[in-house]
């Protein structure tokens, strides 16, 4: 099979000498040519990258020297897929250089490391900023324009919740009504964020499948592509989240119901384990289920499977990227939370020093909306970006997804390659 431009197999070993048989003496050195090995058959799609070891030169008869450091002829090149002698021109070890690989699009196409993943998604959201910054942007305002104007109801100085806060000790009624407006509250920001995560991961998947091929993507092709998927990705959302739930509430409950505190204690914390063990293989089910127009059930097999074998590499990948944007949320966010506490709030600096939520404003509102606003437009398409480059990814090394996007890209093996 001829191989792209840019693309090489891994080298082969050359067949084993046998230590018995008797040889003829190796000709001189300015007569010896270079070996051609036979190359054994390599796996479609697998190409040599970072992991992969130097291959040997060729093996002398034994008991007599190898060409080491024999030059070929001057001016001539080893012939394509001949392995060159020993000490000259080896592949370098797995900690020197990337081998050159086609990239039409953001990435190369190839196994790719955590700053080239990390570079992908940041290159990708300036690539197309037009498209990611009207999808973030506006999902943005979006939620928290519904958002504080929850707060403002039921979290305000007129609210129940207000009462229960100035009051060390309610009464029954007081309580009622303060959990019944921490609840309306949480549930129309919570609704509103879940949907408005559903839509972003939805478009900015789209946006990177086609910034990886090198492609422009507007905002009304990245709705039309991803539309037909969104009741599907709600439901695996909606699905995930319960999973991960069930798995610390159900051992959790079991210790209660055995009336054991110690049970209780151990079942919290393998709940946690399990969770975040389901979590990272779940992970890759929503690019899964867009890219590959999947069905709910389907997609979150395709994750688990994708996942195996790289489980660790995978959580260490997804935890550094979600510390590193909730670091970047909160240095944007804080600043107007500030703010808006001393300029905004009723109470002044002294609110802002107690902490009190019942002396709320609407500049409190709009100062630290903006902050939030600004700090989801950017962390939104990091987030996203990374998890569909980590699908992409995964499938590279397993399936040689990089010839298929090679082909989708115009990228052709050149003629006696």
């Amino acid at each position: 099979m001829s191989d792209a431009p840019g693309w090489t197999s891994p080298g082969s070993q050359p067949p084993e000498q046998d230590p018995d048989r008797t040889t003829a003496p190796a000709p001189p050195p300015h007569q010896q040519q270079p070996q051609q090995p036979q190359q054994p058959q390599q796996p479609q799609g697998w190409t040599a990258g970072p992991g992969v070891p130097p291959q040997p030169g060729p093996q002398a008869p034994y008991g007599q020297q190898g060409p080491y450091g024999q030059q070929p002829p001057y001016g001539q090149q080893p012939g394509y897929g001949q392995q060159p002698p020993a000490g000259w021109g080896a592949p370098p070890p797995a900690w020197g250089p990337r081998e050159y690989a086609a990239k039409p699009g953001v990435i190369p196409l190839r196994p790719l490391g955590l700053g080239e993943i990390l570079d992908g998604a940041v290159s990708t959201a300036r690539a197309h900023w037009r498209t990611v910054l009207a999808i973030s942007l506006g999902i943005a305002v979006v939620i928290q324009l519904l958002s504080s104007v929850a707060m403002k109801l039921w979290l305000s100085e007129n609210s129940g919740f207000a009462a229960l806060e100035n009051n060390p000790d309610p009464t029954a009624e007081e309580l009622r009504d303060g959990l019944a407006d921490v609840g309306a509250f949480s549930s129309v920001a919570g609704i509103a964020t879940l949907i408005g995560s559903v839509l972003a991961t939805a478009m900015l998947t789209i946006v990177v499948s086609r910034a990886v091929l090198g492609r422009s993507v507007t905002l009304g092709e990245a709705w039309d592509d991803s539309r037909r998927q969104l009741h599907r990705l709600l439901g695996l959302t909606l699905l995930t989240g319960l999973i991960v739930v069930a798995a610390v509430a159900v051992p959790v409950l079991l210790g209660v119901l055995l009336g054991s505190p110690p049970i209780a204690i151990l079942g919290l914390i393998g709940g946690i384990v399990l969770a975040v063990w389901l979590w990272v293989r779940l992970s890759l089910a929503a690019p899964a289920l867009m890219l590959e127009r999947q069905g709910v059930f389907t997609a979150l097999r395709r994750s688990y499977k994708l996942v195996s074998n790289s489980w660790w590499r995978i959580f260490g990948i997804q935890l550094l990227i979600t510390v590193l944007v909730t670091i970047v949320a909160g240095m944007l966010d804080i600043p107007f939370t500030v703010i808006a506490e001393i300029v905004g709030s009723d109470g002044g600096f002294d609110s802002f020093i107690s902490g009190s939520l019942s002396d709320l404003t609407w500049t409190y509102l709009l100062i630290s909306g903006i902050g939030a606003v600004i700090s989801s437009a950017i962390t939104l398409p990091i987030s996203a970006g990374v998890t569909a480059l980590l699908y992409i990814d995964q499938r590279i090394r397993r399936e040689a997804l990089d010839l298929e996007l090679a082909r989708a890209a115009g990228i052709t093996p050149q003629p006696g390659s």
